[in-house]
């Protein structure tokens, strides 16, 4: 039992059968002096920390609240956070879910960017009822989001002129593994991908799990962004979820990173990838092979920019 527990025993003996509080302490083994103990400490500054930031990031747990506190200089255990974060009510509710366990081929160990991409849609709408789509694009490795395009509809030839831009800056995937949508099924998809030589990997119908990185992605995407923002328009929606990109890619710790952004564990893996001698790993990206890597790791925001030029210019048209 905690000393918690401990106290309320003391408390109800001497309630119901009016025992002193030396007798009551001595029949459950526990100090006089830790049983009349009362904590001095207040919380109230962290308290008021931590209300402050759940407000700005509502759907993050007391772990990456705890990193951004550190951020700020407050240097408290995490225990003491945890605590704190409770008693303020500031819990996420999340619907426990019903998992049926089965058995799968494991897949193999990731252990460089460019290795596979997962790619898939989601879907919202606006305020005034128009459906949007949005297509999200992840390298699996370093979790960094390579672009969130986002309009009314995305045909194939839409999809591949994305995929070049993001290629052009990054380098080509070894593998891109993705659903089975109209979108990348169709026969100008599957003549890009093999004349690029990058290998498809179509998850199985009914079986989202074996694109399980880019799923959580997107779960991410939309508690963090779509339900929390009202798009009036697609072109605000466009801003808003550029924002929220920049935002995952440079200042959200990732759980599976150690709590790193995916920008800090990316530029952290290109300076400990080198060849044994010392230098740096030539580019694998075609036309360029003695190439650095770095143009094809850090540029995340490069990407980002060239790609809502693209819809500046296709909003200026629109207009």
């Amino acid at each position: 039992m905690g000393l918690v527990s401990l106290r309320e025993e003391v408390s109800w003996l001497r309630e119901n059968f009016g025992a002193s509080q030396q007798r009551a302490c001595g029949l459950l083994a526990i100090a006089v002096s830790s049983c009349r103990y009362r904590s001095r400490r207040s919380d109230a500054g962290l308290r008021e920390q931590l209300v402050e930031l759940a407000r700005l990031k509502p759907r993050w747990g007391y772990r990456r609240l705890h990193v951004l506190l550190d951020g700020r200089g407050t240097h408290v255990n995490h225990k003491r956070v945890f605590r704190v974060y409770r008693e303020a009510g500031l819990t996420v509710r999340r619907k426990a879910r019903k998992r049926l366990v089965r058995e799968g081929s494991p897949r193999p160990a990731l252990t460089a960017a460019n290795q596979e991409w997962g790619m898939d849609f989601v879907q919202d709408v606006t305020a005034r009822g128009r459906t949007i789509r949005v297509l999200s694009i992840a390298d699996a490795f370093t979790r960094e989001c390579l672009a969130l395009p986002v309009d009314t509809s995305f045909a194939s030839r839409r999809v591949t002129r994305v995929l070049d831009g993001i290629i052009a800056v990054r380098g080509v995937p070894q593998t891109i593994r993705c659903d089975n949508g109209p979108e990348l099924t169709s026969r100008h998809f599957l003549a890009w991908c093999l004349e690029r030589q990058i290998q498809l990997q179509h998850s199985e119908p009914g079986k989202p799990t074996q694109n399980g990185r880019l799923e959580s992605f997107n779960g991410r995407l939309r508690e963090e962004c779509l339900n929390v923002s009202w798009f009036e328009n697609l072109f605000a929606a466009r801003r808003k979820i550029g924002a929220w990109q920049r935002e995952y890619n440079e200042e959200r710790p990732h759980s599976a990173l150690g709590y790193l952004t995916p920008q800090e564990f990316a530029q952290q893996w290109y300076a400990s990838s080198s060849w044994p001698d010392g230098s740096a790993q030539p580019d694998r990206r075609q036309g360029n092979p003695a190439g650095s890597l770095r143009s094809a790791l850090t540029p995340v925001r490069l990407g980002a920019k060239t790609l809502c030029q693209e819809n500046e210019g296709e909003e200026k048209a629109a207009l």
